[in-house]
């Protein structure tokens, strides 16, 4: 996927996030409770300027996705695993483990 198309993703995906009430799988209210990370930081990650697509999963045979660096407004970095629109939802979130990622952004 080049760099336009990511962004054209993420523009859809934050459109979505902001005008619509948003799906969260059980798998992702569990992980984010565990992070201690509220529901509305996790959409204020996905919506913020400064969210980037880092991966994308077109061919999961769950649905197509896509991980989102996002910003929550305190705690540092999260990565978020949300669904293609129409429909987006939050498959999973977590705090990205430094030993596991360079600046979040690749996976060592």
């Amino acid at each position: 996927m080049s760099t336009e198309e990511r962004e054209a993703l993420l523009r859809d995906i934050q459109s979505e996030f902001r005008t619509s009430p948003r799906r969260f799988s059980l798998h992702a209210v569990m992980e984010a409770t565990a992070d201690r990370l509220p529901v509305g930081e996790v959409i204020r990650a996905i919506v913020d300027p400064n969210a980037e697509i880092i991966e994308d999963y077109p061919d999961d045979p769950r649905g197509r996705s896509c991980l989102i660096l996002g910003w929550p407004a305190e705690g540092g970095p999260i990565h978020v695993v949300v669904s293609y629109p129409p429909d987006p939802a939050v498959i999973t979130v977590y705090r990205p483990d430094p030993e596991r990622w360079v600046e979040y952004r690749e996976r060592k």
